[in-house]
């Protein structure tokens, strides 16, 4: 028995697509009416574009309003006509007598913004029915990659969503109020933060948060403490007094391991004690309390392994629409599987960087990737550089901040504070919008825990 191949075919519409006349030719007659000006102003603030009507004759009628408005010409309809002759295009929406029609549908633009919203609703309803029609095409022409093509379809649907947002022009007044707040916080905090606070004093201080379609990069050897400064960041947004909702991606570790770092980090509980028995009730108290302040957390782990930055990108848009992600944090980046493991690794690593900070600048909030750097430093018993950052300098490009942590301190050969504490650098090797530095840290070994240093 022998299958038989389907056929490439062109996918027709059974229904024509859902649009409104009564609607489109409303909104019209309330641009003519008031004269083509506060009307038009209207409908550009709330994105309405000849792509929002239907009908081909109404599309030609927007337009030539939208020419009167630029230049600045009052509009009824007879101008709406002479413009229209003006371009050879009168006969195509019916003459002067189909213009005289549509103005006289209403008596007054008071319902403007209904007609508004309801061709923009339309428009949009049109939108995904072409994405939709045009996916089922590609998916009987035949799909190689299905994983680009899930991503390519969720970011199609994303991107008509997303135009269901208008921007709209305020009054001054609204913003020197705002702006008027502002100051008077930084005078009472010395200087707010304007992006994700990362819990680190003198971090914030030098980057103010973490802020939206930033790529940040934190790097270091094996063993410094990445996955900890990380889980740290975490815990400081997303127990802020502000939550920030944060997704974790694990591609080392499982959630249950890091959730058990987590409890014990913030309960100040040695896990090695925990796993010997050895825990008195007090700081069993502790733990108790740290795991119902984590379960009441907006903070989400994703431990899938093998993970493509396709598949990375595409649960992170799914996220975000859920609960409005306001951090993605990434462990770690050399982890991330290449959509060409034919291609060579540092082609390979430019790819995932650039797929992490276009999944930042789409969903709009800042992304933590943690990288490797080469042996280099250790080798030379120096400080890392950003030419360490492992196998790409495309990570280095990508990147809007650079953070690199070092346990080499100019002049001290003994970086232990005490038995559990050791002394550890942060370096900003690279910040886009702000300065460089080095944010002095204290590790707490037992706790696997960062923390602000103290002299």
């Amino acid at each position: 028995m022998s299958l038989a191949l389907v056929p490439t075919q062109k996918i027709t519409p059974a229904h024509t697509p859902p649009f409104s006349t009564d609607c489109e030719q409303a909104l019209l007659a309330s641009c003519i009416i008031d004269g083509g000006q506060d009307s038009i102003t209207t409908c550009i603030q709330e994105k309405i574009t000849t792509e929002s009507f239907y009908l081909p004759s109404h599309r030609l009628i927007y337009q030539a309003l939208l020419d009167l408005y630029a230049e600045n010409t009052a509009a009824n309809e007879l101008i709406v006509a002479e413009k229209l002759a003006a371009k050879g295009l009168l006969e195509k929406v019916g003459s002067y007598e189909a213009i005289n029609n549509i103005a006289s549908r209403i008596d007054t633009p008071t319902h403007l913004k209904y007609y508004v919203q309801r061709v923009r609703d339309l428009e949009l309803i049109r939108r995904i029915v072409d994405v939709a029609n045009k996916s089922i095409e590609s998916a009987y022409a035949g799909v190689d990659d299905v994983g680009q093509f899930l991503d390519d379809v969720e970011k199609s649907i994303f991107a008509v969503s997303e135009n269901r947002v208008s921007d709209s022009a305020k009054h001054v007044q609204e913003s020197i109020d705002r702006a008027a707040n502002l100051v008077q916080k930084m005078l009472q905090h010395k200087g707010e933060l304007t992006g994700v606070p990362s819990g680190f004093v003198d971090l914030d201080k030098l980057t103010f948060g973490f802020h939206p379609s930033e790529m940040i990069v934190l790097a270091a050897r094996p063993s410094m403490g990445k996955t900890s400064l990380a889980l740290n960041i975490a815990e400081n947004a997303a127990l802020a007094n502000t939550p920030v909702p944060t997704l974790f991606f694990s591609l080392e570790m499982s959630a249950e391991q890091l959730a058990m770092r987590l409890i014990c980090s913030r309960a100040g509980i040695d896990t090695e004690k925990l796993r010997n028995g050895f825990v008195p009730k007090s700081e069993l108290t502790a733990l108790s309390a740290a795991a119902s302040a984590f379960k009441k957390a907006p903070l989400w782990i994703d431990e899938s392994s093998n993970l493509s930055v396709t598949e990375m990108r595409a649960k992170a848009r799914r996220m975000y629409n859920k609960h409005k992600l306001g951090l993605i944090i990434i462990d770690y980046l050399q982890l991330l599987s290449s959509p060409d493991p034919r291609t060579p690794r540092e082609q390979q690593i430019a790819e995932i960087s650039r797929g992490v900070k276009a999944m930042a600048k789409e969903l709009s909030l800042p992304v933590i990737v943690l990288s490797q750097l080469n042996r280099a430093s250790e080798k030379e018993n120096r400080a890392p550089r950003l030419s360490d950052l492992r196998e790409s300098g495309s990570i280095e490009q990508d990147a809007d901040v650079v953070l690199m942590l070092s346990k080499h301190r100019e002049g001290e050969e003994n970086n232990e504070v005490s038995l559990d504490l050791l002394a550890r650098d942060l370096i900003i090797a690279k910040q886009r919008n702000g300065p460089t530095g080095v944010v002095p840290l204290v590790f707490r070994k037992t706790l696997t825990r960062f923390e602000n240093y103290a002299q």
